[in-house]
């Protein structure tokens, strides 16, 4: 493969890479057989501000790449912009007997960031509803259920196997146990299991019912 063969096929690459993946990805081809690595082509110059002929790297810097960098592949790597942006960089080479070329593919993925801290608070909750709804009573008599149930089991807690704990679920059920608030956590704290747990359990339960 000629220079201009290698050329050809990396632009190519580039170009279709960059429309790919829109706007956020900014493609491009360096020689990197020449020391400050310039830029032959590039797509969505917008991400980091550079154009052809440029010789600053992604991050605003133009200092040339030692031996081992310029000759080997650099994939998924973190990098911010000058203007802050932050992006995911991979360089790819394509070495021939008289070409060093490379193609860099830089994803910025900053509107990400800010778009999962939304969801995140989008998705963070204060409190738990099923506890919430449900109505106070004496935390004794919760206690009291748990231990009359437990011992109807005649097991210790950490002897209970998975039949064991629906069992038992199922006879605080009964008695209204889930009626007082707190109990949920209460219950996974006392079983050693977590609250998902529980909840998953009284799902089953109830579940089981819809299907009789």
């Amino acid at each position: 493969m000629t220079r201009d063969e290698a050329f050809e096929f990396l632009d190519r690459a580039a170009r279709g890479i960059a429309e790919m993946f829109g706007s956020s990805c900014e493609t491009l081809v360096h020689d990197m057989g020449v020391p400050n690595h310039p830029i032959l082509s590039i797509y969505n110059g917008h991400v980091s501000g550079r154009e052809v002929g440029s010789t600053m790297d992604i991050m605003g810097i133009g200092l040339e790449l030692d031996e081992q960098a310029a000759t080997t592949d650099q994939v998924n790597l973190a990098a911010v912009t000058p203007d802050g942006r932050q992006t995911k960089s991979s360089t790819f080479h394509l070495i021939g007997e008289d070409y060093n070329l490379a193609l860099g593919i830089n994803f910025d993925y900053t509107s990400l960031v800010f778009a999962n801290r939304i969801l995140v608070d989008l998705m963070s909750a204060q409190a738990d509803l099923r506890s919430a709804l449900w109505q106070p009573g004496d935390f004794r008599q919760l206690e009291d259920l748990f231990d009359q149930c437990a011992a109807s089991l005649g097991k210790p807690l950490d002897a209970l196997t998975k039949a064991d704990r629906l069992r038992m679920i199922a006879l605080l059920r009964q008695r209204s146990a889930f009626s007082y608030r707190k109990s949920v956590p209460y219950v996974a704290g006392r079983l050693g299991v977590s609250r998902y747990t529980v909840y998953k359990y009284l799902d089953e339960l109830a579940q089981g019912e819809d299907g009789g």
